[in-house]
Protein backbone atom coordinates (compact mmCIF):
# COMPACT_ATOMS: atom_id res chain seq x y z
CA UNK A 1 0.00 0.00 0.00
CA UNK A 2 1.58 3.45 -1.02
CA UNK A 3 2.49 5.73 2.22
CA UNK A 4 0.43 8.80 2.66
CA UNK A 5 1.90 11.85 1.69
CA UNK A 6 3.85 13.82 4.12
CA UNK A 7 2.73 17.18 6.24
CA UNK A 8 5.73 18.73 4.48
CA UNK A 9 4.72 17.64 0.96
CA UNK A 10 1.05 18.66 1.23
CA UNK A 11 1.97 22.41 2.31
CA UNK A 12 4.60 22.42 -0.58
CA UNK A 13 2.06 20.70 -2.87
CA UNK A 14 -0.11 24.12 -3.81
CA UNK A 15 3.17 24.99 -5.73
CA UNK A 16 2.54 23.40 -8.96
CA UNK A 17 5.76 21.67 -10.93
CA UNK A 18 4.71 23.53 -13.89
CA UNK A 19 5.03 26.96 -12.35
CA UNK A 20 8.25 26.27 -10.80
CA UNK A 21 9.28 25.15 -13.77
CA UNK A 22 8.25 28.49 -15.78
CA UNK A 23 10.39 30.14 -12.74
CA UNK A 24 13.01 28.25 -13.09
CA UNK A 25 13.46 29.39 -17.10
CA UNK A 26 13.13 32.71 -16.51
CA UNK A 27 16.19 32.76 -14.11
CA UNK A 28 18.31 29.90 -15.21
CA UNK A 29 21.35 29.13 -12.92
CA UNK A 30 24.64 30.53 -14.51
CA UNK A 31 25.94 27.04 -14.35
CA UNK A 32 24.29 22.94 -14.52
CA UNK A 33 23.29 22.23 -11.33
CA UNK A 34 25.28 18.75 -10.33
CA UNK A 35 23.95 18.08 -6.91
CA UNK A 36 21.02 20.50 -5.55
CA UNK A 37 18.32 21.46 -7.66
CA UNK A 38 16.61 24.61 -7.52
CA UNK A 39 13.36 22.64 -6.21
CA UNK A 40 15.43 21.25 -3.60
CA UNK A 41 16.68 24.17 -2.92
CA UNK A 42 13.80 25.61 -1.89
CA UNK A 43 12.47 22.58 -0.48
CA UNK A 44 15.08 22.75 1.92
CA UNK A 45 14.63 26.78 2.63
CA UNK A 46 11.07 26.51 3.25
CA UNK A 47 11.45 23.53 5.64
CA UNK A 48 13.69 25.21 7.68
CA UNK A 49 10.92 28.26 8.07
CA UNK A 50 8.32 25.72 8.84
CA UNK A 51 10.40 24.28 11.73
CA UNK A 52 11.99 27.02 12.90
CA UNK A 53 15.57 25.87 12.07
CA UNK A 54 18.38 28.17 12.95
CA UNK A 55 21.19 27.12 10.97
CA UNK A 56 22.09 25.31 7.40
CA UNK A 57 23.72 22.32 9.42
CA UNK A 58 20.27 22.50 11.67
CA UNK A 59 18.11 22.16 8.36
CA UNK A 60 20.11 19.22 6.88
CA UNK A 61 20.32 17.51 10.19
CA UNK A 62 17.03 17.40 10.65
CA UNK A 63 16.45 16.81 6.94
CA UNK A 64 19.27 13.91 7.15
CA UNK A 65 17.85 12.04 10.30
CA UNK A 66 14.81 10.98 8.25
CA UNK A 67 16.86 9.41 4.93
CA UNK A 68 13.62 6.88 4.32
CA UNK A 69 11.08 10.01 4.11
CA UNK A 70 13.65 12.19 1.91
CA UNK A 71 11.90 11.39 -1.41
CA UNK A 72 8.19 11.47 0.17
CA UNK A 73 9.16 15.13 1.70
CA UNK A 74 9.62 16.18 -2.30
CA UNK A 75 13.88 15.73 -2.05
CA UNK A 76 15.35 14.03 -5.13
CA UNK A 77 19.53 14.69 -4.69
CA UNK A 78 21.62 14.82 -1.92
CA UNK A 79 20.84 17.42 0.70
CA UNK A 80 24.05 18.40 2.20
CA UNK A 81 25.59 21.71 4.42
CA UNK A 82 27.97 22.60 1.52
CA UNK A 83 25.54 22.83 -1.04
CA UNK A 84 22.87 24.57 0.11
CA UNK A 85 25.58 27.19 1.43
CA UNK A 86 26.58 27.64 -2.45
CA UNK A 87 23.01 28.07 -3.55
CA UNK A 88 22.41 30.91 -1.29
CA UNK A 89 25.45 32.38 -2.38
CA UNK A 90 25.22 32.10 -5.79
CA UNK A 91 22.21 31.44 -7.16
CA UNK A 92 19.10 34.15 -8.39
CA UNK A 93 17.20 35.00 -5.32
CA UNK A 94 14.72 36.31 -8.03
CA UNK A 95 13.60 32.86 -8.85
CA UNK A 96 12.00 32.98 -5.25
CA UNK A 97 10.50 36.01 -5.77
CA UNK A 98 8.94 34.50 -8.39
CA UNK A 99 7.49 31.88 -6.75
CA UNK A 100 6.73 34.12 -3.98
CA UNK A 101 4.19 36.33 -6.44
CA UNK A 102 2.70 33.19 -8.00
CA UNK A 103 1.54 32.22 -4.77
CA UNK A 104 0.22 35.31 -3.42
CA UNK A 105 -1.66 35.20 -7.14
CA UNK A 106 -3.40 32.27 -5.90
CA UNK A 107 -3.40 33.40 -2.16
CA UNK A 108 -5.22 36.29 -3.23
CA UNK A 109 -8.03 34.01 -5.56
CA UNK A 110 -9.23 32.17 -2.72
CA UNK A 111 -9.34 34.80 -0.37
CA UNK A 112 -11.23 37.28 -2.66
CA UNK A 113 -14.65 36.19 -1.02
CA UNK A 114 -13.32 37.33 2.14
CA UNK A 115 -13.95 40.90 2.61
CA UNK A 116 -12.37 43.37 5.52
CA UNK A 117 -15.81 44.34 7.10
CA UNK A 118 -18.96 44.78 6.30
CA UNK A 119 -19.09 48.50 5.94
CA UNK A 120 -16.01 48.96 4.27
CA UNK A 121 -15.02 47.89 0.27
CA UNK A 122 -13.83 44.67 -0.53
CA UNK A 123 -10.84 45.51 -2.62
CA UNK A 124 -8.64 47.67 -0.17
CA UNK A 125 -4.63 47.32 0.17
CA UNK A 126 -2.61 48.83 2.66
CA UNK A 127 0.87 50.10 1.68
CA UNK A 128 4.11 50.08 3.93
CA UNK A 129 7.31 49.00 4.38
CA UNK A 130 9.57 47.60 7.28
CA UNK A 131 13.18 47.58 8.09
CA UNK A 132 14.63 44.40 8.20
CA UNK A 133 17.96 45.14 10.66
CA UNK A 134 21.20 43.10 10.50
CA UNK A 135 24.81 43.20 12.26
CA UNK A 136 26.97 44.91 10.31
CA UNK A 137 29.88 43.53 11.20
CA UNK A 138 28.18 40.36 9.59
CA UNK A 139 26.45 42.08 6.60
CA UNK A 140 29.01 45.13 5.75
CA UNK A 141 27.35 44.88 2.36
CA UNK A 142 23.68 46.49 3.35
CA UNK A 143 25.09 49.69 5.73
CA UNK A 144 22.61 52.02 6.27
CA UNK A 145 23.58 55.47 7.10
CA UNK A 146 20.64 56.40 9.44
CA UNK A 147 20.83 54.00 11.59
CA UNK A 148 24.70 53.20 11.35
CA UNK A 149 23.29 49.59 11.09
CA UNK A 150 23.18 47.22 7.79
CA UNK A 151 19.52 46.84 7.12
CA UNK A 152 17.07 46.08 4.04
CA UNK A 153 13.60 47.41 3.46
CA UNK A 154 10.74 44.80 2.51
CA UNK A 155 8.26 47.48 0.62
CA UNK A 156 4.64 45.26 0.64
CA UNK A 157 0.96 45.85 -0.27
CA UNK A 158 -1.51 43.87 2.17
CA UNK A 159 -4.89 43.03 0.83
CA UNK A 160 -7.42 43.48 3.77
CA UNK A 161 -9.23 40.30 2.01
CA UNK A 162 -7.30 37.59 4.22
CA UNK A 163 -4.71 39.81 5.45
CA UNK A 164 -2.42 38.62 2.81
CA UNK A 165 0.51 39.88 0.79
CA UNK A 166 -0.52 40.95 -2.86
CA UNK A 167 2.41 42.95 -3.61
CA UNK A 168 6.15 42.91 -2.25
CA UNK A 169 9.89 44.09 -3.06
CA UNK A 170 12.88 44.22 -1.17
CA UNK A 171 15.33 47.40 -1.81
CA UNK A 172 17.76 48.77 0.19
CA UNK A 173 17.41 50.13 3.21
CA UNK A 174 17.51 54.14 1.93
CA UNK A 175 15.17 53.53 -1.29
CA UNK A 176 12.28 55.94 -0.42
CA UNK A 177 8.56 54.77 0.54
CA UNK A 178 6.87 56.89 -2.23
CA UNK A 179 8.98 55.07 -5.28
CA UNK A 180 7.09 52.23 -4.40
CA UNK A 181 4.02 54.27 -5.62
CA UNK A 182 5.25 53.83 -9.38
CA UNK A 183 5.77 49.76 -9.00
CA UNK A 184 2.64 48.88 -7.30
CA UNK A 185 -0.21 46.92 -9.20
CA UNK A 186 -3.05 49.58 -9.59
CA UNK A 187 -6.39 47.86 -9.67
CA UNK A 188 -9.71 50.20 -11.22
CA UNK A 189 -11.51 50.87 -7.98
CA UNK A 190 -9.43 49.58 -5.78
CA UNK A 191 -8.68 51.73 -2.74
CA UNK A 192 -4.93 51.99 -0.95
CA UNK A 193 -4.36 53.26 2.27
CA UNK A 194 -0.99 54.54 3.13
CA UNK A 195 1.12 56.99 5.45
CA UNK A 196 1.88 60.29 4.72
CA UNK A 197 5.57 58.90 3.74
CA UNK A 198 3.87 58.12 0.34
CA UNK A 199 2.31 61.84 -0.04
CA UNK A 200 3.41 62.29 -3.14
CA UNK A 201 0.87 64.35 -5.48
CA UNK A 202 2.53 63.53 -9.01
CA UNK A 203 1.88 59.79 -8.02
CA UNK A 204 -0.80 59.59 -6.48
CA UNK A 205 -2.79 61.64 -9.97
CA UNK A 206 -1.52 59.05 -11.67
CA UNK A 207 -3.00 56.31 -8.95
CA UNK A 208 -6.03 58.55 -9.81
CA UNK A 209 -6.02 58.60 -13.49
CA UNK A 210 -5.82 54.73 -13.30
CA UNK A 211 -9.68 54.78 -11.80
CA UNK A 212 -8.21 54.09 -8.05
CA UNK A 213 -8.77 55.69 -4.98
CA UNK A 214 -6.28 56.52 -2.20
CA UNK A 215 -6.56 57.28 1.39
CA UNK A 216 -3.47 59.21 2.64
CA UNK A 217 -2.41 61.18 5.42
CA UNK A 218 -1.11 64.68 4.61
CA UNK A 219 1.92 65.91 5.57
CA UNK A 220 1.61 69.65 7.33
CA UNK A 221 1.99 72.58 6.39
CA UNK A 222 0.21 71.97 2.41
CA UNK A 223 -1.71 74.76 1.31
CA UNK A 224 -5.16 74.12 0.43
CA UNK A 225 -8.38 76.15 -1.34
CA UNK A 226 -11.57 75.48 0.43
CA UNK A 227 -14.36 74.73 -2.53
CA UNK A 228 -17.05 72.86 -0.43
CA UNK A 229 -17.67 72.51 3.08
CA UNK A 230 -19.80 69.18 4.57
CA UNK A 231 -21.55 68.70 8.12
CA UNK A 232 -18.78 66.56 9.99
CA UNK A 233 -20.10 64.14 13.26
CA UNK A 234 -18.03 66.40 15.92
CA UNK A 235 -18.95 64.03 18.81
CA UNK A 236 -17.27 61.10 16.65
CA UNK A 237 -13.61 63.42 17.16
CA UNK A 238 -14.62 64.74 13.06
CA UNK A 239 -13.17 68.77 12.82
CA UNK A 240 -13.82 69.19 9.08
CA UNK A 241 -14.81 67.72 5.80
CA UNK A 242 -13.73 70.05 2.86
CA UNK A 243 -13.22 69.54 -0.58
CA UNK A 244 -9.90 71.35 -1.56
CA UNK A 245 -7.94 72.08 -4.18
CA UNK A 246 -4.25 72.72 -3.96
CA UNK A 247 -3.25 76.06 -4.22
CA UNK A 248 0.73 76.71 -5.06
CA UNK A 249 1.15 76.62 -8.03
CA UNK A 250 3.40 73.96 -8.75
CA UNK A 251 0.92 71.57 -6.16
CA UNK A 252 -2.22 72.54 -8.60
CA UNK A 253 0.39 71.21 -11.52
CA UNK A 254 1.20 68.32 -9.77
CA UNK A 255 -2.36 66.86 -8.64
CA UNK A 256 -5.10 69.47 -11.24
CA UNK A 257 -8.32 67.76 -9.41
CA UNK A 258 -9.96 68.67 -6.05
CA UNK A 259 -9.30 66.53 -3.15
CA UNK A 260 -11.55 66.15 -0.31
CA UNK A 261 -9.51 66.81 3.23
CA UNK A 262 -11.03 65.23 6.30
CA UNK A 263 -9.63 66.23 9.41
CA UNK A 264 -10.26 64.21 12.80
CA UNK A 265 -8.97 64.00 16.34
CA UNK A 266 -7.48 60.57 17.39
CA UNK A 267 -8.02 59.91 20.94
CA UNK A 268 -6.35 56.94 21.52
CA UNK A 269 -2.56 58.36 20.47
CA UNK A 270 -4.37 62.26 20.96
CA UNK A 271 -2.92 63.71 17.86
CA UNK A 272 -4.92 65.10 14.82
CA UNK A 273 -5.11 63.23 11.58
CA UNK A 274 -5.36 64.83 8.23
CA UNK A 275 -6.22 62.42 5.54
CA UNK A 276 -6.30 63.33 1.88
CA UNK A 277 -8.83 61.04 -0.69
CA UNK A 278 -9.89 61.21 -4.03
CA UNK A 279 -13.14 59.17 -2.90
CA UNK A 280 -16.04 61.44 -2.70
CA UNK A 281 -19.07 58.75 -2.29
CA UNK A 282 -17.78 57.38 1.10
CA UNK A 283 -18.97 58.83 4.40
CA UNK A 284 -16.27 60.28 6.62
CA UNK A 285 -16.54 57.60 9.10
CA UNK A 286 -15.66 55.06 6.51
CA UNK A 287 -12.65 57.29 5.40
CA UNK A 288 -11.37 57.16 8.76
CA UNK A 289 -11.60 53.30 9.58
CA UNK A 290 -10.12 52.79 5.94
CA UNK A 291 -6.80 54.23 7.50
CA UNK A 292 -7.23 52.92 10.82
CA UNK A 293 -7.40 49.61 9.22
CA UNK A 294 -3.90 50.29 7.57
CA UNK A 295 -2.21 48.88 11.28
CA UNK A 296 -2.79 45.52 9.54
CA UNK A 297 0.00 45.90 7.47
CA UNK A 298 1.94 46.37 10.63
CA UNK A 299 0.60 43.69 12.24
CA UNK A 300 1.51 41.38 9.52
CA UNK A 301 5.30 42.70 9.67
CA UNK A 302 5.69 41.90 13.62
CA UNK A 303 4.07 38.48 12.43
CA UNK A 304 6.06 37.46 10.45
CA UNK A 305 9.62 38.84 12.26
CA UNK A 306 7.99 36.73 15.62
CA UNK A 307 7.01 33.61 13.59
CA UNK A 308 9.17 33.48 10.81
CA UNK A 309 12.79 33.43 10.42
CA UNK A 310 13.52 36.87 9.80
CA UNK A 311 16.06 37.93 12.56
CA UNK A 312 18.87 35.43 12.33
CA UNK A 313 20.47 34.34 8.64
CA UNK A 314 21.49 31.54 7.32
CA UNK A 315 23.78 32.84 5.13
CA UNK A 316 25.77 36.20 4.94
CA UNK A 317 26.09 37.21 1.76
CA UNK A 318 23.17 39.17 -0.26
CA UNK A 319 21.94 36.87 -2.25
CA UNK A 320 21.84 34.47 0.85
CA UNK A 321 19.55 36.97 2.80
CA UNK A 322 17.35 37.96 -0.18
CA UNK A 323 16.72 34.16 -0.43
CA UNK A 324 15.76 33.73 2.91
CA UNK A 325 13.15 36.45 3.34
CA UNK A 326 11.43 35.21 0.24
CA UNK A 327 11.38 32.02 0.94
CA UNK A 328 9.81 33.01 4.32
CA UNK A 329 7.42 34.62 2.50
CA UNK A 330 6.74 31.88 0.53
CA UNK A 331 6.18 29.53 3.50
CA UNK A 332 3.26 31.80 4.86
CA UNK A 333 1.80 31.98 1.53
CA UNK A 334 2.06 27.99 1.48
CA UNK A 335 0.45 27.70 5.20
CA UNK A 336 -2.50 30.55 4.18
CA UNK A 337 -3.24 28.60 1.10
CA UNK A 338 -3.40 25.40 2.89
CA UNK A 339 -5.95 26.58 5.75
CA UNK A 340 -8.42 28.24 3.39
CA UNK A 341 -8.29 24.81 1.29
CA UNK A 342 -9.04 22.71 4.67
CA UNK A 343 -11.16 25.55 5.88
CA UNK A 344 -9.45 25.41 9.69
CA UNK A 345 -10.86 27.39 12.13
CA UNK A 346 -6.90 27.69 13.56
CA UNK A 347 -4.75 30.38 13.63
CA UNK A 348 -1.39 31.04 11.57
CA UNK A 349 0.81 30.39 14.57
CA UNK A 350 -1.23 27.41 15.72
CA UNK A 351 -0.71 25.91 12.52
CA UNK A 352 2.97 26.73 12.50
CA UNK A 353 3.39 25.15 15.65
CA UNK A 354 1.72 22.33 15.13
CA UNK A 355 3.71 21.78 11.66
CA UNK A 356 7.00 22.37 13.32
CA UNK A 357 6.71 18.85 15.24
CA UNK A 358 4.72 16.92 12.40
CA UNK A 359 6.44 18.09 9.63
CA UNK A 360 7.34 14.42 9.22
CA UNK A 361 3.95 12.87 10.02
CA UNK A 362 2.26 10.98 6.61
CA UNK A 363 -1.08 11.46 7.07
CA UNK A 364 -4.28 13.60 6.09
CA UNK A 365 -3.48 16.87 6.87
CA UNK A 366 -6.69 18.01 7.75
CA UNK A 367 -6.17 15.33 10.44
CA UNK A 368 -3.41 16.16 11.96
CA UNK A 369 -3.86 19.90 11.86
CA UNK A 370 -7.68 19.81 13.87
CA UNK A 371 -6.21 17.17 16.27
CA UNK A 372 -7.24 18.31 19.70
CA UNK A 373 -4.80 18.44 22.40
CA UNK A 374 -5.49 18.07 25.60
CA UNK A 375 -2.64 20.17 27.05
CA UNK A 376 -3.00 23.78 25.91
CA UNK A 377 0.44 25.68 25.02
CA UNK A 378 0.94 29.15 26.15
CA UNK A 379 3.25 30.64 24.11
CA UNK A 380 5.58 33.82 25.09
CA UNK A 381 4.00 35.93 22.74
CA UNK A 382 0.25 35.12 24.21
CA UNK A 383 -0.33 38.87 24.14
CA UNK A 384 0.51 40.48 20.80
CA UNK A 385 -1.24 37.09 19.30
CA UNK A 386 -4.59 38.92 21.33
CA UNK A 387 -4.01 41.77 19.86
CA UNK A 388 -2.83 41.01 16.28
CA UNK A 389 -6.43 38.44 16.26
CA UNK A 390 -7.76 39.70 12.89
CA UNK A 391 -3.96 39.54 11.35
CA UNK A 392 -3.43 35.62 12.97
CA UNK A 393 -7.30 34.32 12.14
CA UNK A 394 -6.20 34.01 8.39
Amino acid sequence: MQPHPTLFSQITGNLYASEFARACQQFPNARPTRGLTQYDHFLAMCFGQLTYRESLRDIVGCLNSKPKLLYHLGFRGRISRTSLAYANRHRDWRLFQSIAETLMRRAGQLYRVQGAEADLPNMVFALDSSIISMALNLFPWGYYARTGQAALKLHLMLSLQGNLPAWAVLTEARVADLRMIDRIPVYGGAYYVMDRGYMDFVRLYRVHQDGAFFVVRCKEPVSFKVLERRAVNQCAGFKCDQTVRLKSNWSAKSFPEPMRRIRLFDPENKIHLVLLTNNFSLSAEVIAQLYRQRWRVELFFKWIKQHLRLRAFYGRSEKAVRCQIWCAICAYLLVAILKKQLGLNKTLSEILQICSVNIFEQAPAREILTAESNEKSVSHDRVDSQKCFELNDL
